[in-house]
């Protein structure tokens, strides 16, 4: 996708705080081209930045979709204050709306999780409020991890959630994925009954990525990010 696809969500910590845009100067995913998307955060500060499609249909989209990508929680000052993710169906503009994030939790070694939450809050920890599923296997700083999440809005209110992931080290950017099932996160349902997460699914909205955190030098970076709409 192109830069002019994206735009900013309003509310997010600005450049003179986080740091963010193209870069080579850092490694890419296996397989993928010269250039990344990071974030460095500049100042002791807490919040998130975030971008989401801004296309017809995207900008909302009217009913669910998938996001996938590249994701790494860098090497930074520290091991924790920080998490990346992807999201979907976030219900306005804002990082303070709240959204459906698939990413990396913010723990040393961290988990991939998924959390139904508002986007300035990011992951948090793996079994922090808002966490839907996490993984079984942990990562270490510096892990590229290939994700994808789909939110399916079916008819009768529900959203089915479903999180995969893709080994690099057998299928690199480029290639013809291999999603699978992520060990430890099966298919969720967010009922319309407000059972299974205590608040109504969100069956529409916009999708895209960003960076929480909470303490400097910070860094997260993504590659080959992709966004398809439920049609």
């Amino acid at each position: 996708m192109a830069s002019t696809d994206w735009s900013y969500l309003s509310d997010g910590l600005d450049v003179n705080m986080v740091d963010r845009g193209v870069t080579a100067g850092v490694g890419s995913a296996p397989g993928g081209e010269p250039f990344v998307f990071g974030f460095n955060s500049l100042l002791v500060t807490q919040g998130a930045v975030g971008l989401f499609v801004n296309q017809p249909n995207f900008a909302p989209m009217p009913k669910g979709g998938s996001v996938r990508g590249a994701v790494q929680r860098a090497p930074s000052g520290g091991a924790t204050g920080f998490s990346p993710f992807l999201y979907l169906c976030a219900r306005g503009p804002s990082v303070r709306d709240s959204a459906y994030m698939l990413g990396l939790s913010d723990e040393d070694p961290h988990r991939i999780v998924l959390k139904k939450g508002l986007i300035i809050g990011g992951i948090g920890e793996s079994d922090g409020p808002g966490v839907l599923l996490r993984s079984g296997q942990s990562f270490a700083q510096g892990s590229w991890v290939h994700l994808r999440l789909d939110a399916i809005a079916n008819d009768n209110g529900d959203v089915v959630l479903q999180a995969f992931s893709n080994d690099l080290a057998l299928h690199p950017l480029g290639t013809t994925p291999d999603w699978r099932e992520i060990d430890g996160m099966p298919r969720f349902i967010d009922d319309q009954l407000a059972i299974n997460t205590g608040t109504q699914p969100f069956t529409s909205g916009r999708a895209g990525f960003g960076f929480a955190v909470r303490d400097v030098t910070r860094r997260a970076y993504f590659d080959h990010l992709e966004v398809m709409r439920q049609v």
